[in-house]
């Protein structure tokens, strides 16, 4: 089973794990091609593109990860037409309440949020700019509180809110940089994360970036298609490989533990070559049933 591993180990050593009391995991979705059968494209679809349809069928997934050591977890595969919203709902339940949720602007609905909130893990989520987000109260950090809705009606009558905290900033000299930031978070109280700390730390959410370049390029290879030719088995193959990253990833958290450094300075794709060199000396061997019949 895939599961985050800094936040198991004892006394909190994973460096860059933890931001104050939470440690900070982030959410976000990507796709895989799969094998061009018939009934891959009946389970899961294909793109379509200016020309006609994308050459090979796609599988959606939505994932967890832990963004110091990469370790992607609580993932919900899918076909090509899922939502990642959809896939999500099941993908929140994996988070724990010791644990800050990192998300980008796509992400946030009021059910995803109440949900997420319901686990009593806390969120950073950036929102977009038509969010309508009223000051009720401004605090020392510039931050202020504001209640999300799920609809105008609600808004309106002023039912069924929950409270939020804004933090909205600019990047100033930082090229391409958006005008503003509007972020949203569960946590109310300003000394527990004050504001440009909150700022800065969500920008942390680009770890799941890497994590999925390390499982979608560089463990699985670039260009390549998953090769399974049943739905069934185009399942089995990717949770296969959302496994050996996971073995990966636990290596080099037990050897970033051992240097004291952060699991992330450490380089995926030189692990995985010191790996593939020291296959060659585990001989393969027969299960035990086959050996006490031979």
């Amino acid at each position: 089973m895939v599961v985050p591993i800094a936040i198991k180990a004892k006394g909190r050593t994973t460096k860059g794990a933890w931001y104050r009391k939470w440690c900070l995991v982030s959410i976000d979705g990507s796709t895989v091609d799969v094998s061009d059968t018939a009934r891959n494209e009946a389970a899961f679809g294909r793109p379509g593109t200016s020309r006609g349809n994308s050459a090979f069928p796609q599988i959606r997934f939505v994932s967890l990860v832990e963004n110091s050591t990469h370790v992607l977890f609580g993932t919900q595969l899918g076909g090509y037409r899922e939502s990642e919203i959809a896939l999500a709902k099941d993908v929140i339940g994996s988070l724990q309440k010791e644990m800050l949720c990192l998300a980008d602007r796509n992400w946030f609905g009021f059910g995803l949020w109440k949900r997420a909130q319901a686990i009593q893990a806390d969120q950073l989520w950036r929102v977009k700019k038509n969010l309508i987000l009223p000051c009720i109260k401004r605090f020392r950090d510039g931050s202020y509180l504001s209640k999300v809705y799920a609809s105008d009606k609600d808004r309106r009558h002023e039912t069924n809110g929950i409270e939020v905290r804004v933090i909205e900033y600019a990047l100033e000299g930082v090229p391409d940089a958006e005008p503003i930031y509007r972020l949203i978070t569960t946590i109310l109280d300003p000394k527990q994360a004050p504001a440009k700390e909150l700022a800065a730390l969500y920008h942390d959410r680009w770890e799941i970036e890497t994590a999925f370049d390390e499982f979608k390029t560089h463990l699985r290879g670039a260009n390549i298609v998953l090769r399974s030719k049943r739905p069934d088995l185009v399942t089995q193959e990717f949770y296969g490989l959302m496994m050996a990253h996971f073995t990966i990833r636990g290596l080099m958290h037990e050897a970033a533990l051992k240097a004291d450094i952060n699991p992330d300075r450490l380089s995926f794709v030189h692990s995985v070559r010191v790996i593939r060199r020291k296959l060659p000396q585990f001989v393969p061997f027969p299960p035990l049933s086959v050996q006490s019949t031979a």
